[in-house]
Order: C-alpha cells, then sequence, then structure tokens
C-alpha cells in the first residue's frame, strides 16, 4: 500500500514530531483507519515533504514522530500567481481546483467592478477558510507538496499595488496588437509572474486603466473569447509548458 501524504502547516511540527485533531484526525484515524506504527507523509505550505510514524493515538488527537525530511521545496520555474475577479457561482472552486492542480503559486482574489459576486465584510474570513480548504484539498490530492496562499482584497486598487512580479500580465479582451505568444516568447523567463483575469463581464476600463499604471500589460488570447474560469486554467497550462515542468 502507497504511503499516505496529508497536508499540514509547519507550525503544527515541534520537537521532531507533529500533532493533529480535527479534519487530519478525522481522515488518519477514523476515515483511512491508520494505527499507531503506520508510516505517512506530512507536507507543509513551505512544500517540505516530512516521513513520519504515527506514535500515539488518542480520543480525539494523533501524534506523528518525524523520521525523515524527503524532499525540500524548490524549482527554477516561475512563481505564477492567480489575479482573478471574483466570478458568481461555484466558479472559484474549480478555479482554486484546478490552478492548485496546475502549479499556480498562490492566488489572490478581488471583487471585480463587474463581479455579480459580492462578499461582505462579516464573510470574508469564512470564504477564506473555505477557499484554503479547497486549495489544500487539491494539493493533497494530485499529490503536490505545497499549498498555494490564497488571500483577498476589495477591488483592483488594491490588489495591484506593489505586487512585485517581475511580469505582470492582464488577460482582456480589449487588447488587439499584443498577443500572449507574442509576449511570451520575447521576455525570456521570469522569476515570478502575476495574471490579472476579470469576471464574466470583463474588466471595467478603469481597472485597465489602474492595472496598467501598476506595470500590468494587457494581451489577448486572440479571438476566442474565454469564459473567466477557462482563461485560469488556459493560462496555466501555458506558462507551465512554456517555463515549468509539463
Amino acid at each position: 500500500m502507497s504511503v499516505r501524504r496529508f497536508m499540514i502547516h509547519s507550525r503544527s511540527i515541534c520537537a521532531g514530531s507533529a500533532s493533529f485533531d480535527g479534519g487530519i484526525y478525522n481522515h488518519m484515524i477514523r476515515v483511512l483507519r491508520l494505527g499507531i506504527g503506520d508510516v505517512v507523509q506530512l507536507a507543509d505550505e513551505k512544500g517540505v515533504v516530512y516521513s513520519g510514524t504515527i506514535k500515539e493515538v488518542a480520543h480525539d488527537r494523533v501524534e506523528v514522530m518525524i523520521t525523515a525530511i524527503v524532499a525540500a521545496a524548490g524549482t527554477d520555474a516561475p512563481q505564477i500567481t492567480i489575479c482573478q475577479a471574483l466570478p458568481k457561482g461555484d466558479k472559484i472552486d474549480l478555479i482554486l481546483q484546478k490552478g492548485t492542480e496546475l502549479g499556480a503559486h498562490d492566488f489572490r482574489l478581488f471583487g471585480g467592478r463587474r463581479s455579480v459576486a459580492r462578499i461582505r465584510d462579516d464573510q470574508q474570513a469564512g470564504k477564506l477558510e473555505r477557499w484554503h480548504r479547497i486549495a489544500a484539498e487539491a494539493a493533497r490530492q494530485c499529490g503536490r507538496s505545497d499549498v498555494p496562499e490564497v488571500t483577498w482584497s476589495p477591488g483592483a486598487v488594491e490588489v495591484a499595488r506593489d505586487t512585485g512580479h517581475e511580469l505582470r500580465l492582464l488577460l482582456w479582451e480589449g487588447e488587439k496588437d499584443r498577443s500572449l505568444r507574442e509576449t511570451l516568447s520575447a521576455c525570456g523567463k521570469p522569476s515570478s509572474v502575476i495574471v490579472a483575469i476579470g469576471p464574466e463581464g470583463g474588466f471595467d476600463p478603469l481597472e485597465v486603466e489602474h492595472f496598467s499604471q501598476h506595470g500590468f500589460q494587457a494581451v489577448s488570447l486572440g479571438a476566442r473569447i474565454l469564459r473567466t474560469e477557462t482563461a485560469s486554467i488556459a493560462i496555466l497550462a501555458v506558462m507551465q509548458y512554456t517555463w515549468g515542468d509539463m
């Protein structure tokens, strides 16, 4: 039987062991029925993977003794950030799931001027917790050793500011002269990339102007108008093929 891997936070590890309750405990002990002596792998948010052995099982908590570091974070592929305007319905779930599978480094979600979905201030903490769980579960299922960070900003003004990314792209159907293919061919291999994607109604002209003022280059995906959830998947696949491990 293959060794089971569990996504954890690095703060769970202390003095050579890791202790868990809640969801990890339930999945490890009650669902998979693992027990004392079973070998598991633990992958933290930094991409470090640990090998360990279940040392103790209590009523609502399990302790794992760390025996080795089996993989450390490190890749020469660019870190790709998806800067996504909030779409309606459960489309964001698909974006987080498939984006995680395709290697997105992190997700910066924001309220677009044309976004139908809205998030109140009192909903933000709950939404972020849920989005992180979706990314963590997707990372676990695809065997990824780290979990993308998910953040929220109220609008384009906040999310575009001081990104620090070497390459900054804005997918915009209004761009007629600069194609994605030409841009990627001309830029070499950047250390980090951020791609801004609008909601169902696209970007408002004021948002395009604001992103442009912060170093984002508007690019076209060609004649096709892609759905917002398709655009994020497509751009990640293209970039992973161009610079990553696909």
